[in-house]
């Protein structure tokens, strides 16, 4: 008899502890009536807490401490609910690789709620993987460990890389497996994100002629990203100039870095301006605007090359739902959207640019960089060159020390031609050369998730619950900045043979 009132204390005693880890302010299950499903996660067998993010617990202003543990097993597998949660599963259609889908969904998510951090600034936390839902269209709505730990790894990649992101708060595992094309342990993610607003939210109400909850989620979502904005004259063409600006930075900084995100579906589109859904998303290696890893991409629509295009496409979609809030005259409407779709251009532009001058080690704008720019790469492109390693070599030149950038072409008359061009171009610049190279190192990563480890540490996290290596990666790519003699090994690229055949997946 003493093993079952264990439990009950037990039990107890967790349902007692959650009263103090959240303070909710659930301004989407509440102010948007109609908009999601209220929903509880399917229990699991045996939750067992894999890894938690204590870092970014802090900056939300969340104790780490009882959460990391059983308790915080219970939370992020959905077995228990959080005192102030109010699960649910968020509405939304997508264009997904062009096809447009009426009803979408959360098929395998759920919003817990929203926490407001120290700074005042409102975030969602989200299971991922939590069971079926209104919205799975047939699917088991759960996650295995290697996409779940993926997800986690590549979030903080890029949010140490100082590109906009969701992240991942927990990983657990479930006790239970999920069959793909074999049994693999199931787990679940806890995402933190500015907030899980889509295009594809839009086009969820747009596509029924739902013209009033567009216009409702107009104001929701001025109001949580955009305040500066809520009583400007036209809300609705404020918004979509503002969704523009933040998704062409976006993605000017992946191109930046060389991140390639697989699937740019509209329901994978945020209105925040961060990178969500990280499905079969991959760092380029040697240099190709084609490369396309994913395996569900056979025509390269979302290639490398095609994501600032793909980028200006989803948000003519986004306008095309917003079109009759922005005037009551359709062809002034049409016109209004059109005119701010077509900004986008010079937006990506104007700071893909600024990035490549800072990683190139310039500080001033003369009118020939976008000439250089775009020359360097083509210099990476003719011999299919490292893309992260040419980048940082080439701070290591503006230090003084050019074989390393040197040994990376097998011909390098192409690059000494490029190299007069941008050592000339270094001269109309004021500084030391010697803080320019540090500074263009704090820019130019040596290290990233290069593929090859990503894949070696998921597979011992799956196969052998050997969770070290994925330690190792996450360490090295949280500060991918500072060359250490110690992690040379995640500097180096794959083998050519290794990169030419490798595919991602989704983790669905």
């Amino acid at each position: 008899m003493r093993a079952p009132r264990a439990v009950a204390e037990f039990v107890s005693d967790i349902r007692t502890a959650t009263s103090d880890v959240f303070e909710f302010d659930n301004t989407y299950a509440n102010e948007l009536a109609g908009f999601s499903a209220p929903w509880q996660a399917v229990g699991v067998p045996a939750p067992r807490l894999v890894r938690l993010n204590h870092a970014l617990a802090l900056s939300l202003g969340i104790d780490p401490q009882p959460l990391d543990g059983p308790l915080g097993a219970a939370i992020f597998s959905g077995n228990t609910t959080p005192n102030g949660a109010q699960p649910i599963a968020q509405a939304y259609a997508g264009h997904q690789f062009g096809g447009f889908a009426a009803q979408l969904g959360d098929g395998r998510a759920l919003l817990l709620g929203e926490v407001v951090d120290p700074n005042g600034v409102r975030h969602d936390i989200a299971l991922k993987g939590s069971g079926r839902t209104p919205f799975s269209r047939g699917g088991d709505g759960r996650a295995s460990l290697g996409p779940v730990l993926r997800e986690y790894l590549m979030g903080e990649a890029m949010y140490a890389l100082g590109v906009p992101t969701t992240r991942a708060l927990a990983a657990v595992t479930t006790g239970e497996p999920v069959l793909r094309d074999r049994a693999l342990p199931g787990a679940v993610l806890t995402r933190v994100a500015s907030s899980h607003l889509r295009v594809g939210t839009f086009q969820f109400f747009a596509s029924r002629d739902q013209v009033e909850m567009v216009r409702t989620l107009v104001d929701y979502a001025l109001a949580r990203h955009d305040p500066e904005l809520v009583d400007d004259p036209n809300p609705a063409l404020a918004l979509l100039d503002a969704v523009i600006l933040r998704q062409a930075t976006l993605i000017a900084a992946w191109m930046n870095v060389g991140f390639i995100h697989g699937v740019m579906n509209t329901d994978n589109v945020t209105v925040s301006g961060e990178t969500i859904d990280f499905g079969p998303c991959a760092f380029i290696e040697g240099f190709d605007s084609r490369a396309v890893f994913s395996s569900i991409d056979e025509g390269g629509r979302y290639a490398y090359g095609n994501q600032p295009s793909i980028g200006k496409w989803n948000m003519a979609r986004l306008a095309d739902a917003l079109v009759p809030l922005i005037h009551d005259d359709a062809d002034q409407a049409i016109a209004k959207a059109t005119h701010a779709v077509d900004a986008y251009d010079t937006i990506f532009e104007d700071h893909w640019l600024a990035g490549a001058r800072r990683k190139l080690g310039l500080a001033t704008d003369l009118d020939d960089d976008l000439s250089l720019a775009k020359d360097w790469l083509a210099q990476l492109a003719a011999q299919h060159v490292d893309f992260t390693l040419a980048w940082r070599r080439l701070a290591d030149f503006a230090g003084g020390d050019p074989e390393p950038l040197r040994e990376l072409f097998a011909d390098r008359t192409g690059l000494d031609t490029w190299l007069v061009r941008w050592r000339e171009r270094i001269t109309r610049e004021e500084g030391d050369p010697a803080e320019r190279a540090a500074e263009m190192r704090q820019i130019n990563p040596i290290y990233i998730a290069r593929n090859h480890l990503v894949e070696e540490a998921l597979a011992a996290a799956v196969d052998h619950d050997n969770l070290e290596p994925f330690d190792r990666l996450l360490a090295v790519v949280s500060r991918p900045f500072d060359e250490r003699v110690a992690d040379e090994r995640y500097a180096r690229p794959a083998p050519p043979e290794y990169t030419a055949g490798y595919r991602t997946f989704c983790g669905t």
